[in-house]
């Protein structure tokens, strides 16, 4: 049986993943096999988690999954030594109508599968405050169990004293503190941490996390405030379609938003999946029968996307007989133009109508519902999907036909519908499961 944590905190930037990392790494530093989740639509997380561990992470969604697919995601850490989930925003944070089995806050999957929380608590600018913080989050919601807590960036010695003293008067533990290490700090962008694959030193900087976290934390302790949690055999497996047989799907710095599960899905249903770098000027895989273009930074390379001749020639004359669809990033390239935060207009592929703009940034972020309204790669009209948007891009025109009704997680109809032209299809949700 796996020693099973969840991994939260009052809000988001308080250390959740750099804890997650540096005590996976820790453990797995001791000969331990550690599997590592994420709890909601987080899609950089997770390979993090990978360079942590060498296992490969997926997220657990309860917004978007039935317990069925959860279930059967989280039974891939059936043979680990220990397993971690690491929340998202603060513990109860989700949205405020209920999904499939949840708002997709942390704690719907910490009760859902029994697993206690362990909280990151940052006490910067107050002392026994932060008691009584860790104590109603511990008593807010029944069924979900407090492990303890760790203390992230304390400011001397007599500060995390004084922290310390109040929690363990409120019957909470504390497993350790970590002063300020600027060290340890993950760089980051406008949509998150800056990728895993593209930082050379991430080994380096999860060693020295594991590193200084052992030094300052009871690891063992940690441990045995686990849950011993024997995985059940999952009944079913994800609501998910492949979009084709053969799928050539662009992959590399400017394409990488795609969901680990959702790649999992397509090649347990039988797809075959061949890769290509827009960047380095290629284009896709002739014989395959559809081509995806997932999200990522594309408006960081606008200029090179939008000179490279070859990838551009290629991917029309796919699209001329074939499918071929764009998710955020991707829909984007596959679009007229981008206009990048420097308000440089750069042209796109021209499969769609569809141009937009970081000029002027405006976040456009939550849960989206989709019905659609004409088929997409993998799924017919009047097809119901669950995904999650979030980019800072605005819509300059989009001429083409609306791809889909798009809500969001409240219900209210939102703007950004996706279109579609010949066989050039886009949205700016990414999905994460059907809603059957």
């Amino acid at each position: 049986m796996a020693a099973s944590l969840v991994i939260s905190a009052p809000a988001s930037g308080v250390g959740k993943t750099t804890l997650t990392l540096a005590l996976a790494r820790a453990w797995r530093n001791r000969g331990l096999r550690v599997q590592c989740f994420k709890s909601g639509p987080d899609y950089i997380d997770p390979a993090f988690h990978a360079a942590a561990t060498g296992r490969a992470s997926v997220n657990l969604d309860s917004w978007a999954m039935g317990r069925a697919a959860i279930d059967h995601l989280v039974s891939r850490g059936a043979d680990a030594d220990v397993v971690l989930a690491e929340g998202s925003m603060g513990l109860f944070d989700g949205v405020a109508t209920r999904g499939i089995s949840g708002t997709g806050a942390t704690a719907d999957i910490a009760e859902m599968l029994g697993w206690p929380v362990l909280l990151v608590i940052d006490p910067s600018g107050q002392a026994q405050t932060a008691a009584a913080i860790a104590a109603g989050l511990r008593d807010y919601r029944p069924g979900v169990r407090l492990a303890g807590v760790v203390l992230n960036r304390v400011a001397s010695p007599r500060h995390e004293d004084l922290v310390r003293r109040a929690l363990i008067d409120a019957g909470i533990a504390v497993f350790g503190a970590l002063p300020r290490h600027a060290g340890i700090n993950l760089p980051k962008r406008h949509l998150g941490l800056v990728q895993a694959e593209e930082q050379a030193e991430i080994g380096k900087l999860i060693d020295e996390a594991a590193r200084f976290v052992a030094e300052h934390v009871d690891l063992d302790s940690v441990l045995r405030s686990a849950t011993d949690w024997p995985p059940q055999s999952p009944t079913g497996g994800l609501n998910v379609t492949p979009p084709g047989q053969r799928i050539a799907l662009a992959r590399d710095a400017a394409f990488s938003f795609v969901y680990p599960h959702m790649l999992e899905a397509w090649r347990a249903a039988g797809a075959e999946i061949s890769t290509f770098s827009p960047l380095a000027d290629e284009g896709p895989d002739m014989s395959a029968d559809v081509c995806w273009l997932p999200g990522g930074y594309p408006e960081l390379h606008a200029g090179k996307l939008s000179a490279n001749a070859h990838f551009r020639s290629r991917l029309s004359s796919f699209a001329e007989t074939r499918p071929v669809h764009g998710e955020c990033g991707g829909y984007m390239v596959l679009g007229t133009a981008l206009t990048d935060a420097d308000g440089v207009r750069h042209e796109m592929t021209g499969l769609l109508g569809l141009e937009t703009s970081f000029a002027k940034r405006r976040m456009h972020l939550g849960y989206r519902l989709a019905e659609l309204a004409a088929p997409m790669p993998g799924h017919q009209a009047g097809a119901r999907l669950r995904g999650h948007e979030f980019h800072y891009s605005t819509i300059v025109t989009q001429p083409d036909t609306a791809l889909a009704i798009v809500h969001d997680a409240t219900g209210a109809v939102i703007a950004e519908t996706g279109s579609r032209r010949g066989h050039a299809t886009g949205t700016f949700f990414h999905l994460i499961a059907e809603d059957r």
